[in-house]
């Protein structure tokens, strides 16, 4: 279906136009929320979540500033993100119990450099491969495993943890010898 298409159908009313993204983007969708978040219950609930997201924000779509498939993509991606860090939030609450603990978040400094640090990473990034590129964003952005990865691209894991080795190394000595 055309995004404009399924825009302007949403945009109408027309539920019909719901579960039509849903039939086409459905498993890329899933694919995502679960290589991001491992507890399948916090994986669907994050779905439904994001149906509902797609929903509301339909009108916010600009079909020139990005794909149908890349602005599901980041909605999908954000949405777990979200989900994680407030599940890690909840997490932390608990153990919060402590008065004595002091604050684990980081001071203005340890936050300018850590900018600094993912700038700089960017940079080195757009210097790889896309095949790289894609490569080192499904594992240390969407936090797919290994095996899973090796598995899809049809090579032994052993090869794709050499591949993103050597690609750690590339990136370290772009970054001056900053440990990745």
């Amino acid at each position: 279906m055309e995004g404009a298409n399924w825009l302007e159908r949403l945009r109408a009313g027309d539920h019909g136009a719901m579960d039509s993204l849903l039939a086409e983007y459905g498993d890329m969708m899933s694919y995502i929320v679960r290589g991001i978040l491992s507890n399948p219950q916090e994986a669907e609930d994050c779905l439904a979540q994001i149906h509902a997201r797609l929903w509301e924000r339909a009108a916010a779509y600009d079909g020139q500033r990005a794909g149908l498939a890349t602005w599901i993509t980041a909605v999908c991606r954000n949405a777990a993100y979200d989900r994680l860090r407030l599940l890690e939030r909840r997490a932390r609450r608990e153990d919060a119990l402590e008065e004595d603990r002091p604050d684990p978040s980081p001071g203005p400094e340890e936050a300018l450099l850590l900018k600094e640090r993912v700038q700089a990473l960017k940079q080195a990034l757009n210097t790889l491969s896309l095949s790289d590129q894609r490569l080192f964003y499904r594992k240390y952005y969407y936090l797919q495993s290994t095996g899973r990865i090796a598995a899809e691209l049809g090579v032994t894991p052993r090869a794709v943890e050499g591949r993103l080795y050597r690609i750690r190394k590339k990136l370290q000595k772009q970054l001056g010898g900053d440990v990745l």
